[in-house]
C-alpha cells in the first residue's frame, strides 16, 4: 500500500467532497475532448508543493531537489471530462500520468466485443505503465468522473532519475506495485466467492482512500455496479444481491452509490471465510 500523504489534518468527510474541493481550486485548464491535445498549466507544476507528492515522488528527496524538478518533470496538467479517454490501447507511449483528481477505470476489449474493465485508478496513482514494455499502451484509460492528471514525458522521466537515483529507485517500486497487484486480482478471481471477491475490493478501496487522508468508512464509488462486476469477475444481478446482502447483515450502509463501513471487522471475516 502507497505511504500515507501529508495533508495536515485528517478529518475529510469523504473523498468525494474532497475531491470537489481541489478540483474548485483549480484556475485556467480546458476540459480537453482530444486526449492527445495537452494544454499547459497557466504555471510551472511544482511538485513540492503538490498534496500527493508522498503517492508520487520518493520521500527521501528534499525540497530543495523537488523544487529542482519543477518544470522538468511534468511537462503539462491535463482535463480529462467524464466518460473521455485519457488514452486508448494502442497509442504510442511517451508519457506516464500521475491522476492530481478525479477517478479512472482501465479496460480491455474482448475479442466478441465486450469491455473487461482491469482497474480503478484515483488521485495520487501513476497510470501508463503498461505502455513501457512494448511502448504502447495495452488498455484504455476512461475518466469516470471530471478528472486532472499530470503529464510525465518518460523521456524526461528517465533522465531526471539518473540523476536522483531516489527517483529511479521509486519508479521501480511503483511498477512492482502493479505487479502485486495485478497478482492480488488474480487470487480475488480466481479462488474467491463473491461475497468475498466484494468484501476484499470495498476495503482496499477504503485502504487506498485512507492513505490518502480521506475517509476509509464512507465511500462513494466512481464505477456502476456493472463496471464492478466486470472487474471482479461477477454478473450485475451478483452484485446487487451481495450488497443487499452485507447491507442486511450490518455490514454496510448503501445509498446507491456511497457506501458506509459499518462493520470493518465483519468484512474481513468474510474473506477469512469465517461465519457471518
Amino acid at each position: 500500500m502507497s505511504s500515507v500523504t501529508e495533508l495536515g489534518p485528517r478529518r475529510i468527510p469523504s473523498y468525494v467532497d474532497s475531491a470537489n474541493q481541489h478540483a474548485g481550486g483549480v484556475v485556467g485548464i480546458a476540459t480537453v475532448r482530444d486526449p492527445h491535445a495537452a494544454l499547459a498549466h497557466p504555471s510551472v507544476v511544482m511538485c513540492s508543493a503538490c498534496r500527493l507528492r508522498a503517492e508520487c515522488l520518493p520521500g527521501e528527496l528534499e525540497r530543495g531537489a523537488l523544487d529542482a524538478l519543477a518544470g522538468r518533470l511534468v511537462s503539462t496538467r491535463r482535463k480529462v471530462a467524464q466518460g473521455e479517454p485519457l488514452f486508448r490501447a494502442g497509442d504510442v507511449f511517451d508519457s506516464l500520468f500521475a491522476i492530481w483528481t478525479g477517478f479512472f477505470k482501465t479496460v480491455v476489449m474482448t475479442r466478441q466485443g465486450r469491455e473487461q474493465v482491469t482497474g480503478f485508478q484515483m488521485a495520487g496513482d501513476l497510470i501508463g505503465l503498461d505502455g513501457i514494455h512494448a511502448e504502447r499502451m495495452t488498455v484504455d484509460a476512461i475518466a469516470l468522473e471530471d478528472s486532472q492528471v499530470c503529464v510525465i514525458p518518460f523521456a524526461g522521466l528517465q533522465e531526471v532519475a539518473r540523476e536522483a537515483p531516489p527517483l529511479q529507485e521509486r519508479l521501480h517500486r511503483l511498477m512492482s506495485r502493479e505487479i502485486v497487484n495485478d497478482h492480488n486480482s488474480m487470487l480475488h478471481l480466481g479462488s474467491m466467492y463473491a461475497e468475498e471477491r466484494l468484501a476484499a475490493f470495498l476495503l482496499e478501496l477504503a485502504a487506498r482512500l485512507e492513505a490518502r487522508g480521506y475517509s476509509g468508512s464512507s465511500l462513494q464509488l466512481r464505477m456502476s455496479r456493472g463496471e464492478l462486476g466486470s472487474y471482479l469477475g461477477l454478473k450485475l444481478e451478483t452484485v446487487s444481491r451481495t450488497f443487499s446482502r452485507f447491507q442486511a447483515q450490518g455490514l454496510l450502509d448503501v445509498s446507491h452509490r456511497r457506501i458506509s463501513i459499518t462493520d470493518p471487522d465483519g468484512l474481513r471475516q468474510v474473506i477469512d471465510g469465517a461465519e457471518m
